[in-house]
């Protein structure tokens, strides 16, 4: 299995502390958003890494190979990135993937270990992480989900009112649904309009399209989303 990390973002809504360095390299209590991220990871056994950069790349590729040669790293620049959102870098990965299972990150995520065990063991060979106790509003990438826990509508516009809870950026890809996924992205990407898309919306269409897609809930597990300077100090409070 393999790992996305999605870091080309500017970070524009918690300036100045991304001044000078990217988001995924604050620090929270001494110990920075992707180096938890990546201790992570090797932890639970995973060793083939792709990161997608953008904004000052060479902070981040500087700090990983200082600090985690036992990872087999691969770097890819999203040359576009000041214009481009998620989606479009997710794409980018294809051929790192090349047919196999993955599991992405978004690298402003902050999070305790077992958010990803508790991914790695679940039963779904496609799932992603839900928080079940959080107040969902317009922010915020919203779940919809079945009475067995399946995974129905993903996206920031849905009804809060319908919603099971937040989905936190964590994803486990099986090998059918990453070739079905990097499909769409494809043909989304192809229209510079849609440069600016999630890919949340995507895995909406993977559903339609009769992929099965779990819903494991993490409520309880500490993990913050970092966006704002209200959201790092929270990640500080929780991560002492």
């Amino acid at each position: 299995m393999k790992v996305v990390l999605l870091a080309a973002g500017v970070g524009s809504r918690i300036r100045p502390l991304t001044d000078d360095k990217p988001k995924s390299l604050l620090e929270v209590n001494r110990v920075s958003i992707l180096e938890r991220m990546l201790t992570n990871v090797s932890n639970v056994g995973l060793k083939d890494v792709v990161i997608i950069t953008g904004y000052l790349e060479d902070h981040i590729k500087d700090f990983v190979d200082s600090k985690f040669p036992n990872l087999n790293i691969t770097y890819i620049k999203n040359e576009a990135y000041e214009g481009t959102n998620t989606g479009y870098s997710l794409l980018l990965t294809k051929d790192f993937i090349n047919g196999d299972d993955f599991i992405k990150f978004d690298a402003d995520v902050i999070f305790e270990e077992k958010v990803l065990r508790d991914l790695i063991d679940s039963e779904f060979e496609t799932a992603l992480c839900i928080d079940t106790n959080i107040h969902l509003d317009k922010e915020e990438v919203k779940v919809i989900t079945d009475e067995n826990g399946m995974v129905l509508q993903v996206g920031k516009k849905l009804d809060p009112t319908l919603c099971k809870g937040e989905s936190i950026g964590i994803e486990k890809i099986g090998k059918e649904a990453g070739k079905l996924l990097f499909e769409e992205l494809g043909r989304l990407m192809e229209d510079k309009s849609n440069w600016k898309e999630y890919y949340d919306d995507s895995y909406t269409t993977l559903v339609n399209m009769g992929v099965k897609f779990g819903a494991v809930n993490i409520t309880g597990l500490k993990w913050v989303e970092i966006d704002t300077h209200e959201d790092y100090y929270k990640a500080k409070s929780i991560f002492n």
